[in-house]
């Protein structure tokens, strides 16, 4: 379930902060000071930004990640998701997440373009972007992923145009 950022989040934004495999996996800097963590948290919070939305995933009821609307222009929106708890990844979280966050982006906010990126080797997003209909448009980047430096792919869901022959 998606729901708005709290305040009360940080406690378990913290956890992750030191999850080696998580910072690795989303970019985190390792042993980040613990109040610049907290002043990052809160500008999640109270985003004010008109081409980003973050949302947080609940599980069971209780917060275990994040998922992002990011370069919002007109009808298109870039997705981006983070699981906090390592030991949730591979348990199809992360796609219904990610179906949520699109119904909410096109229902309030009119996306049917929507664009990813992930690593090369995290295949765990790859499978999800191909199963929620997301196809590879390029290869282009690359950056550090789990200590390895890796290809970045770009990926593209755009609507599907049914056409009747008379």
């Amino acid at each position: 379930m998606l729901r708005p950022l709290r305040i009360a989040d940080y406690e378990t934004v913290l956890i992750w902060s030191k999850d080696d495999l998580f910072c690795s996996a989303n970019g985190w800097e390792l042993n980040r000071n613990e109040e610049e963590l907290y002043d990052w948290w809160i500008r999640c919070v109270n985003n004010k930004a008109e081409d980003f939305i973050r949302m947080g995933i609940e599980f069971n009821g209780k917060f275990i990640g994040y998922a992002d609307l990011a370069n919002i222009v007109g009808n298109t929106a870039e997705i981006g998701i983070a699981i906090g708890e390592s030991s949730l990844w591979g348990k199809g979280i992360g796609y219904h997440s990610t179906l949520s966050l699109m119904k909410y982006a096109s229902s309030n906010l009119g996306i049917t373009v929507f664009n990813a990126e992930t690593h090369e080797t995290n295949t765990r997003s790859r499978k999800m972007l191909h199963k929620l209909g997301f196809e590879e448009v390029s290869r282009i980047g690359s950056e550090e992923y789990i200590g390895a430096e890796t290809q970045l792919i770009q990926y593209r869901l755009t609507p599907k145009v049914i056409t009747h022959k008379s």
